[in-house]
């Protein structure tokens, strides 16, 4: 997988901004993936994990900024294949920002972008288990592809399954509409 480069200038909707990680983005991201709600999906970041996944990753890292705060990161790999153009996505958003489809918004603008840029497909893969995450991709458009069985080391070290979820473009050919706001 590599850095996408439909990401590498800011990208600005109606509630978001996507940008570049900065070093003063580090305590934030580290108080958002201790959050339980967050913690429960997003397993065993630490200070140091944190800088290194995402403040010293600004190719595969977009900081999702709500009313100039740092409210989450989006995670993004392209593939290395011309010939699968697919990106995988990845996000978490502080509990603070939930309920107001910022989520979906990200994944919009960010979709879009990558749709722009030659990329066909789009991947999630969330926990079988995280029901509104599910919920709000598939409000999106994205449709279930399989389950992923086995797929994610747990707190305890059990396993569990992940949900295959994807958009193409010939879904939205201009990528998806952002969400209704109101």
């Amino acid at each position: 997988m590599t850095a996408s480069t439909a990401l590498a200038e800011p990208i600005v909707g109606p509630l978001v901004t996507l940008r570049a990680p900065l070093s003063a983005d580090l305590d934030p991201l580290v108080a958002i993936l201790t959050e339980p709600e967050v913690a429960e999906w997003w397993v065993g970041y630490t200070p140091q994990r944190v800088r290194e996944e995402f403040i010293e990753a600004p190719e595969t890292t977009r900081i999702i900024e709500v009313e100039g705060e740092c409210a989450g990161a989006l995670y993004v790999l392209r593939g290395e294949d011309p010939e699968y153009p697919t990106t995988v996505m990845h996000l978490f958003l502080s509990t603070r920002f939930r309920g107001r489809r910022i989520g979906e918004e990200v994944l919009a603008l960010a979709i879009r972008a990558e749709f722009a840029d030659g990329i066909s497909r789009v991947t999630l893969d969330p926990n079988v288990h995280n029901e509104g995450a599910i919920r709000s991709y598939e409000r999106l458009g994205f449709r279930r592809i399989g389950v992923l069985r086995d797929y994610q080391v747990r707190p305890g070290g059990h396993l569990e399954d992940a949900l295959f979820l994807d958009l193409t473009r010939s879904d939205f050919p201009d990528g998806p509409p952002l969400p209704p706001r109101g």
